[in-house]
Formats: C-alpha cells, structure tokens, sequence
C-alpha cells in the first residue's frame, strides 16, 4: 500500500502552507519580471498574458475535477449510511419472524449494533485505539447475532421465516463492508500533488506580469490566491469524512435508534 504523507496532516496547515508557497512564488516571479522588464516589449507581455491565462485555465479545471471526485466520494459515503439503516431497519423488523427467544434477543442485540454503529462515527479521527475497539466490537456482535439466527434456523428452518431474516442479516453485513470500505477510500494524493504544483505555477506567473508592468496589484493577486485555497480546503476537507469540517449525514441512523428506544 503507497504511503500517503497529505492525509495525515491537519487540512487548515496544508492550505494555510499552500498559501505561503504562492505568495513566495508570486514575489518571487514579480522580482524576476521586473529584473526582465526593461528587455521586454509588448509582444513579450502579450505573450505572457496569453500563458496567464492559460495556466488559470489549466488550474480552474484541476480544481473542477478534483471537487468533482471530493463530492461523489462525500455523496457515495452519503448514501452508504442510508442504505446501512435501510438495511440494519429490515433485519429488526425481520426479527419478528425468529421464534422465541431468538425474535426478542436478535431485536435487542440490533439496538445495540445501531448504537455502536453511531459511536465510532461520532469518535474523533485521532482516537484510534477506541475506533479499533468499537470495530472489534461492532465485528463481534455481527457473530453473535449470526449465531443467534442460525440457532433460530435450526429450531424453525423456514425460508419465509428464519430464511428471511438470515437475508436480511447478510444485507446488513454487506452495507456495513460497503460503508467501512467507502470511508477509508479517498483523493489519490497524485492529484493534490498536481494541483498545487500548477497553482504555485501559476501564482509566479501571476507574479512574473506583474514584474513586467509599470504597476503591481498585490491585493487582487492575494484575494484569487485565497479564494483558490478555499476551494483547496473544501477539496480536502470533503476527502476527510472521520476528520473534516463537512462530516457525513448520520441522521438516518439516529432515526432509527430514536424509533427503537421507543419499542
């Protein structure tokens, strides 16, 4: 598995340091163009205009795509909770099928498996050690509550009974791969990569026309400058579902536990 280094530093740094490194750059393209300025005419500004341009172009649509990948992981990851609650909602109601105990026991273990599907959602990104506990424990129930079916089965082995909710069971096994796998799925870090090399690119040449004209315009170059990081961040912060600003919809699972509290 390739290392990633960006992953694992705090977003707010990563954009606070991209941000530096393009002020830098754009000074240091402005001293270059005003050491060039004198040799140049305006066939030469025309033509660094035109790459100007072209560079933002180029950089405008990076920005486009990486969003693009951010919001369809985000919406992906989404739609992984609401099918997981679709799914955890048909094996509780499934349980009715089970003979006693079993219809009872498996109901009251699902309440506790939404529970600890709501827990290591809620835990923080740097807790690994709860996360992995919370894991183990999520795994653990999940065989429990098997075992359970299949003892269920073997008292009443009915596909429209038992058979139904070993379906529906699986299901819920399913959703709950899907979702884990959905949140440890991000941006190849190549991408950011390549982002912030055209930006840094382009605030030099930003820099380097500024150096070739008569007059700077520091504030206007500060102000794209930081509106690009901003979409930097949310780029990010949207790759981030356990750590970022912009957190995953988990109400759909918080329906369904305040539905069965009241069972």
């Amino acid at each position: 598995m390739t290392k990633e280094y960006l992953y694992e530093h705090n977003s707010i740094l990563i954009v606070a340091v991209l941000f530096v490194l393009i002020l830098l750059a754009q000074e240091a393209g402005y001293r270059i163009g005003r050491h060039h300025q004198r040799k140049t005419d305006k066939d030469v500004k025309a033509q660094t205009s035109t790459i100007q341009a072209g560079t933002l172009g180029l950089l405008a649509l990076i920005l486009g795509f990486a969003f693009n990948i951010s919001l369809q992981s985000y919406n992906a990851r989404s739609k992984a909770v609401i099918n997981e609650a679709n799914a955890i909602s048909t094996a509780l109601m499934r349980t009715h099928l089970l003979p006693s105990p079993f219809d009872s026991l498996t109901h009251l273990q699902l309440q506790q498996y939404i529970d600890l599907r709501l827990a290591i959602s809620n835990t923080n990104y740097a807790m690994v050690q709860e996360q992995e506990a919370l894991a183990d424990e999520t795994e653990a129930l999940q065989r429990s509550i098997w075992d359970q079916a299949v003892k269920a089965a073997r008292i009443d082995p009915k596909p429209v009974t038992t058979g139904y909710f070993a379906t529906a069971l699986n299901n819920m096994v399913v959703a709950h791969n899907e979702r884990n796998a959905l949140l440890s799925m991000h941006m190849p870090e190549v991408i950011l990569y390549l982002l912030f090399i055209v930006f840094i690119m382009s605030g030099a040449l930003i820099g380097y026309g500024s150096g070739l004209g008569q007059k700077r315009t520091n504030l206007p170059s500060a102000f794209l400058s930081l509106m690009i990081c901003l979409v930097v961040f949310i780029i990010i912060d949207l790759d981030r579902p356990m750590r970022g600003i912009v957190k995953v919809d988990q109400r759909s699972l918080e329906r369904l536990q305040a539905d069965n509290e009241h069972d």
